[in-house]
């Protein structure tokens, strides 16, 4: 279960916190309490790396494939999360700081008020593919999408989501 974990962390946060390959601009956008909202949409079947199916029980991979069909039934899912954004996050995250060694990025596009790039990432017999497209229409209004391919195992799985936030304001009271 911790290995699809790590699949899945390659879809969508592998995105939101990996670029070093090539420095992006962080975004012209105010420090404070944002609120994002994401619509995510996914099609086919999660792939799944061999590796960790060979250890699991009969009775895991039952469980494992009877919430993976659940999850594939809910297409497309919405949420909302409130984050406080400082300037070390607005460098790091925003300039996509941390390094994952399995992914490779190609800055395509990288100003103070808009970046797009290409990811593709091999986790195994696993392989994603995708852009992320991220705009700041203002100093209190971002936007941005994803589109993401994953394939392995015999498996395709299809995921795109898009995402606005705004700033609520510079206090961030107990929100991280």
């Amino acid at each position: 279960m911790k290995r699809t974990m790590s699949v899945l962390a390659v879809i969508y946060l592998c995105v939101i916190v990996s670029l070093t390959q090539e420095k992006l601009q962080p975004l012209n956008v105010k420090l404070g309490l944002w609120e994002t909202d994401w619509t995510r949409t996914m099609s086919g079947q999660m792939p799944i790396p061999d590796e960790l199916l060979s250890r699991l029980t009969p009775e895991q991979r039952a469980k494992m494939e009877e919430r993976m069909k659940a999850r594939a039934a809910q297409s497309t899912k919405a949420s909302t999360h409130k984050e406080c954004l400082t300037k070390e996050k607005l460098d790091k995250e925003l300039a996509f700081g941390d390094d994952r060694k399995e992914c490779t990025r190609t800055v395509i596009t990288s100003t103070s008020s808009k970046a797009q790039f290409r990811m593709r990432c091999a986790d195994g017999d696993v392989k994603s593919d995708g852009t992320f497209v991220v705009e700041a229409v203002n100093t209190e209004n971002v936007k941005g999408s994803v589109n993401m391919m994953a394939s392995g195992n015999g498996h395709t799985m299809n995921s795109s989501g898009t995402f606005t936030s705004k700033w609520l304001g510079s206090d961030c009271g107990d929100v991280k």
